[in-house]
């Protein structure tokens, strides 16, 4: 049998819990610690479980030889500061996301974690999803062929932040679906954003972003603090099938539709009309069955698998470094009128 790693939480906050709840729960893990400053948050995480410690310090966390890594769950602006000195004790780090306030600021973390040779891994959580996952095996075995177009949708009734704008609280999410969703010829290289603050917060509370793909596809996001329906979905049309993703349906999440446009350029000729050129493709529609299982667990399974076999994660440090580059470059864009600006995409 392979002996459980041991873990420490650092922050109780909204995600903490969540995360305590499910490595106390994996088979891979155990919980050691718990650290906050507000320590009565912290024994309400701990529970009556005596084996987890309650620490107000990450000195304290740090001190314990017996640990192997640390999950982040503080607030956004002190990742990198916290995962730095994770990984510079020698720990490897989950950090929940995004990976730092700033690309300059992951960058190092990648750097150091890769020198250091430890895992540094992002919690993207929506990469874990059964039907996230199901997406990325459907694109990679080509069910949908060539990637025309995506179209993605994340629409709240707040909750308005007062730290950061709407493309940085909901972005993230669908960004990190298109990363690794997205094979590398059809990755994004460019990002033009739009915003509006009609409410006054001081920032954008709706957002448009745009990302041209280097095939030659686009792709297109929608954020929104401010719609009084919640709307969670995404179309990915190809050249064989469209799949539309609704989070909020349980009950047939992932939709597959053999539906689509073709435009015959044979015997292609001045005497030919375009509309006998043009053909609409109305086939069968598929709902998969999916598992319902919590996103979570697979994290802390995936976090515990890349540890052991010292690999890197689905969701690494480096796909971290990829959405925050995007959303840095989408920022400039918003303050410049939508400017088209480049993006690596190294994938």
């Amino acid at each position: 049998m392979t002996a459980a790693l041991r873990a420490a939480v650092v922050g109780t906050g909204y995600w903490g819990p969540n995360l305590a709840r499910n490595l106390r729960s994996s088979a891979d893990w155990e919980l050691a610690a718990i650290c906050d400053l507000n320590l009565d948050r912290a024994r309400k995480v701990a529970g009556r479980d005596a084996g987890v410690r309650v620490v107000q310090q990450l000195d304290d966390v740090l001190a314990d030889d017996s640990i192997d890594a640390v999950v982040v769950a503080t607030p956004a602006g002190t990742h990198a500061d916290i995962a730095m000195q994770v990984l510079e004790s020698g720990r490897h780090a989950l950090v929940e996301k995004p990976l730092a306030s700033s690309y300059a600021e992951a960058a190092k973390l990648v750097q150091r974690a890769e020198q250091l040779g430890l895992v540094l891994m992002c919690d993207h959580t929506y990469c874990y999803t059964p039907a996230v996952q199901k997406i990325a095996q459907l694109v990679a075995d080509g069910e949908l062929g060539d990637i025309q177009f995506v179209d993605s949708m994340r629409l709240n009734l707040g909750i308005v932040q007062q730290d950061v704008d709407v493309m940085w609280d909901l972005a993230p999410h669908d960004l990190s679906i298109l990363d690794v969703v997205l094979p590398p010829e059809a990755h994004w290289t460019g990002v033009a954003a739009h915003g509006a603050d009609p409410i006054g917060a001081g920032h954008a509370c709706v957002a448009y972003l745009t990302l041209p793909l280097a095939s030659g596809a686009i792709a297109h996001t929608h954020v929104n603090w401010l719609s009084p329906t919640k709307i969670r979905t995404m179309v990915i049309g190809g050249t064989r099938r469209t799949l539309v993703f609704d989070d909020l349906n349980p009950q047939q999440r992932l939709s597959i539709y053999d539906r689509g446009v073709d435009l015959s350029t044979a015997g292609d000729s001045a005497e030919q009309t375009w509309a006998a050129r043009v053909s609409y493709r109305l086939g069968d529609m598929v709902a998969p069955a999916l598992p319902e299982r919590e996103a979570l667990g697979a994290v802390v399974t995936e976090f515990a698998a890349a540890i052991r076999e010292g690999r890197p994660p689905r969701t690494d440090g480096r796909s971290g470094l990829r959405v925050l580059e995007v959303l840095e470059a989408a920022t400039r864009s918003l303050a410049t009128g939508g400017a088209l600006l480049p993006v690596g995409g190294d994938k």
